[in-house]
């Protein structure tokens, strides 16, 4: 049994300002984005897509994720909460940023890219789709170091107990979500994706990956603490709002690959 570090959420003071590890973790994970990006574009090597465009592709993209994931988390797991203390919805250094808004924040936003650059919408995901999971596993480790989202008790030998919510020991899911969401998709979607493609499969591939990881995860996660809980047959809200992901990754990469068949076009 190991018990949480219980280390301090501010990384370093600056003066009146506090710095927290969840915020240089979403830093860190969008650092991790350019990067990556510079070196997918070289190797994909189509002309105009150069380190003006991905900058502006960060740009969009952390709109997208913050403004997404913040409104995710008020809407789908603590409207009550939040609506009662509106000017908490923007304390975002604690914590509180939903996956799924964040997704369809970023689906919004690569759409407005896309069109103002005029580039394919769906060749822009197949893009930034092996991009994205080293970010997530940054911010589950932000999870992790403020002491959210913990586990379900268990009694396996690598239990932990947190502290700050009872002396029982658990799941220690932050890090397992860390391993599955971002190292392992990461190196499922990077692989997959260093060969051409139909347009489209490396999109329908994420939404497999990251649905079947998270709808995996969650069966060691505590239900979030908001108006739901586990829902309709044990299920929680996250593997409700993960299955939709599976189904349709599995549409899309069907479609895409139908597709090629008949037109023979790859990305």
């Amino acid at each position: 049994m190991f018990i949480h570090p219980q280390i301090d959420p501010i990384a370093i003071h600056l003066g009146p300002l506090a710095v927290h590890w969840y915020g240089l973790m979403y830093l860190i994970g969008f650092m991790l984005f350019l990067w990556l990006g510079k070196r997918r574009a070289r190797s994909l090597n189509r002309p105009g897509w150069d380190d003006k465009l991905l900058d502006d592709l960060l740009f969009y993209g952390v709109l997208g994720v913050v403004l997404g994931g913040r409104l995710g988390e008020v809407l789908f797991y603590h409207p009550g909460y939040y609506f009662s203390h509106p000017i908490e919805i923007l304390a975002v250094w604690n914590g509180g940023m939903s996956f799924h808004g964040g997704f369809l924040g970023v689906l919004v936003a690569m759409a407005l890219f896309a069109r103002k650059r005029q580039i394919v919408w769906l060749q822009l995901m197949d893009f930034i789709a092996p991009l994205v999971p080293l970010g997530l596993g940054a911010g589950r480790i932000g999870n992790f170091i403020n002491g959210e989202l913990w586990g379900r008790p268990t009694d396996v030998p690598w239990g932990m107990v947190f502290p700050n919510v009872d002396t029982l020991p658990r799941h220690p899911s932050q890090l397992y979500e860390f391993a599955l969401e971002g190292l392992a998709l990461f190196a499922l979607l990077w692989l997959y994706s260093n060969k051409p493609r139909p347009v489209g499969a490396v999109s329908g591939l994420f939404l497999i990956g990251y649905g079947s990881f998270r709808f995996l995860a969650e069966f060691t996660r505590n239900p979030d603490d908001g108006i739901f809980g586990l829902m309709t047959f044990g299920v929680s809200m996250g593997q409700w709002l993960s299955l939709p992901m599976v189904l349709a990754g599995i549409g899309m990469m069907m479609w895409a690959y139908r597709r090629e068949a008949g037109i023979g076009i790859k990305d």
